[in-house]
């Protein structure tokens, strides 16, 4: 074997060696995978660029009004009457200068309402990123459900093949009909279904997972680990009520609505004062030579004193009240309902934790166990797996529903109450 060929040979073995390492990703933890949220999701990043606009329009609500120049060539003869009188021997040029003095504070007023915009849409988008986890974090525990029901379909999928092993033997030994092995055989069929419905779950849930991390990564490769359990510790009510009062960003996007519906009102009432224009003009008149004028522009505002936008921004101020108020109930409707699920939730598993599945477990052992020794019947030994099998799965699922329950609870909140 000549050098390249192995080097070939070791390449190939290298390869073969490192392919499971390259192709498996590192399992992601829930801080993991929302750092990578954050970091990549498209509806974040816009409107994150949304709010960089609005700071854009605060300052151009504070640029002050631009001044105006005018020049002016006046009295040119288009019919010069000879040479000592051309068209331009009596001309008068001229140039103005005007500006536009702003009273009641108008540029700062429209300053202020910019800012509160831009605050306005900073809490809207904390208040998109609060929905999105949510949705983000829903995707993250159907993940770890059905990681934990495809374990526990894998686990009892191998324990009945042990079973139907047994059988099997006991069949040759003529200790059971040719019937029983053949209904213990078919009802194998129910795991394998369990495990391949569990396959399909885990990948739909691994996929919306992808989808809002904005990530392009194969689903075999991709994998996410967090404990799959729940606590039976729940704060005080009261104190969630008011951790969301103080966090929830659409109440406070609310709070801000009245706040900048006030200071629209204000602008209102200011734009209706009168803004007077100053001037001042330069020129050469031929007779008495160069000179220099003054002169003020002042709006009559008889007719015209913004009496529509003062009585709009008022209306305003009543609506964005009323919002808020409806936003208030909202957040005590959603922490309520969240924190009652999972109160109820957290009473149903207490049980399964504490007898349930250690019951479960032991009357499928012992049934099993005792049928093997002909001390029970087929239709006991096939209930006493349905049991077992419908305990465990129960018990999943509640844990899944408790940490469903504890992401809307957040949700409810603003932030994370229960980790």
């Amino acid at each position: 074997m000549n050098w390249l060929s192995k080097r070939l040979c070791l390449a190939f073995l290298v390869t073969v060696v490192l392919a499971p390492s390259v192709l498996a990703q590192k399992a992601l933890t829930w801080q993991e995978v929302r750092e990578k949220f954050e970091a990549a999701n498209p509806s974040l990043r816009a409107g994150q660029i949304g709010i960089d606009e609005s700071k854009a329009s605060e300052t151009t609500a504070y640029l002050r009004p631009n001044p105006n120049l005018a020049l002016l060539a006046d009295q040119i003869d288009p019919f010069p009457g000879g040479p000592d009188h051309g068209a331009f021997a009596f001309v008068l040029p001229s140039a103005t200068l005007t500006y536009l003095h702003e009273r009641q504070h108008k540029r700062e007023l429209r300053r202020d309402s910019a800012k509160e915009a831009t605050g306005i849409a900073i809490s809207n988008q904390a208040d998109l990123e609060r929905t999105l986890l949510f949705n983000l974090r829903s995707a993250f525990v159907q993940t770890l459900q059905q990681k934990a029901i495809r374990d526990l379909a894998k686990e009892n999928l191998s324990y009945y093949d042990h079973v139907l092993g047994v059988n099997r033997e006991r069949y040759k030994a003529g200790a059971i009909a040719q019937v029983d092995l053949d209904r213990l055989e078919l009802q194998r069929v129910q795991y394998e279904s369990d495990l391949q419905t569990a396959e399909v779950g885990l990948r739909t849930a691994k996929i919306q997972m992808l989808a809002l991390l904005n990530d392009r990564t194969p689903v075999e490769q991709f994998d996410v680990t967090g404990p799959f359990d729940f606590s039976p510790q729940v704060a005080p009510l009261d104190e969630v009520r008011q951790a969301a009062l103080d966090t929830r960003p659409d109440l406070r996007a609310a709070l801000q609505s009245v706040d900048k519906a006030k200071t629209d009102h204000r602008l209102a009432v200011a734009m209706g004062s009168t803004d007077p224009t100053f001037g001042v003009d330069v020129g050469r008149n031929p007779p008495i030579d160069q000179y220099v004028g003054v002169s003020v522009s002042i709006p009559l505002r008889i007719f015209d004193r913004n009496q529509g936008e003062k009585l709009r921004t008022q209306l305003d101020i009543d609506r964005n009240e009323k919002l808020m108020e409806a936003a208030r109930a909202q957040v005590f409707s959603d922490v309520d309902s969240a924190y009652a699920t999972l109160a109820s939730t957290v009473a149903l598993l207490q049980p399964y934790k504490d007898r349930y599945l250690q019951q479960a477990s032991r009357v499928r052992d012992t049934i099993s166990f005792s049928y093997e020794h002909g001390a029970a019947s087929l239709l006991d030994f096939l209930g006493a797996q349905a049991d077992y099998r419908g305990v465990q799965v129960n018990y999943l699922n509640l844990i899944g529903a408790y940490l469903d329950a504890a992401g809307q609870l957040n949700l409810a909140v603003g932030r994370e109450v229960i980790p």
